[in-house]
């Protein structure tokens, strides 16, 4: 039974995503990533090349942004980071998916990107931070439309490409992900209930580089069209 609730602040507004083919959206519930999941990005981060347990972290879902839309420039950085990636979304989950099973979970694909404060001003950095302040921050997560499976299968191989002014950044293929779609669903199941609604991050190529305000950013992967945005200039903070 549901019934009207009355708030003490305005409630959330809930962040949706346009599905490919349909009238209908697909409301966003938390956002996990996985990090250094490419081997030369892996190299270009001076990073150790061993297949290490994936490096796991989340994005607030309010961190969303819609493809066409603007990010703005954030506070804190003078380094501001694209990371282009295959985004998985989840129509059901549950604790402990077999790894044979966790592509039955899978609504569909779509393109995303992970923005990062790569460098903190004014701020003690170290690999002690956490990396809320340089993952999770406002407008950081980029997100397209979604395909269903229905209509993109289950990719696994193609093209991976960011180009920023119309000069391309990062050109890799899915193929060479050290994590693939169904070893991170079921990884990530094993310490969080994977619900519908869960969006998931899958790691980035290597390319990896700063924008500026006035940037055209335009990812795109094979069979799953495009994803556009422009980084604006820095929000205008709003009084207290």
């Amino acid at each position: 039974m549901t019934h009207d609730a009355k708030h003490a602040v305005p409630a959330p507004i809930q962040k949706t995503l346009p599905i490919v083919g349909s009238d209908e959206r697909f409301p966003v519930r938390r956002i996990y990533c996985v990090g250094r999941n490419y081997v030369a990005h892996v190299r270009e981060m001076g990073g150790d090349e061993t297949r290490d347990f994936p490096l796991i972290f989340q994005k607030p879902a309010d961190s969303v942004v819609q493809d066409g839309d603007v990010v703005p420039y954030p506070p804190k950085t003078d380094n501001f980071h694209f990371e282009l990636e295959l985004m998985v979304v989840m129509k059901s989950g549950g604790y402990n998916i077999p790894e044979d099973e966790a592509l039955s979970h899978v609504f569909g694909y779509g393109i995303c990107l992970d923005m990062t404060r790569r460098t903190l001003l004014d701020t003690p950095d170290g690999p002690r931070l956490p990396w809320e302040l340089k993952k999770s921050f406002d407008h950081s997560a980029p997100l397209g439309p979604i395909y269903p499976v229905e209509q993109v299968g289950h990719p696994s191989s193609g093209s991976i490409r960011l180009e920023v002014d119309g000069v391309a950044k990062q050109d890799s293929d899915l193929n060479l992900m050290i994590w693939r779609t169904p070893e991170i669903i079921s990884t990530l199941s094993r310490y969080f209930s994977l619900e519908p609604g869960d969006v998931i991050m899958t790691g980035t190529p290597d390319g990896v580089g700063p924008v500026l305000p006035g940037n055209v950013l335009v990812g795109s992967i094979d069979t799953l069209g495009t994803l556009t945005v422009t980084i604006g200039e820095p929000a205008v903070a709003s009084a207290a």
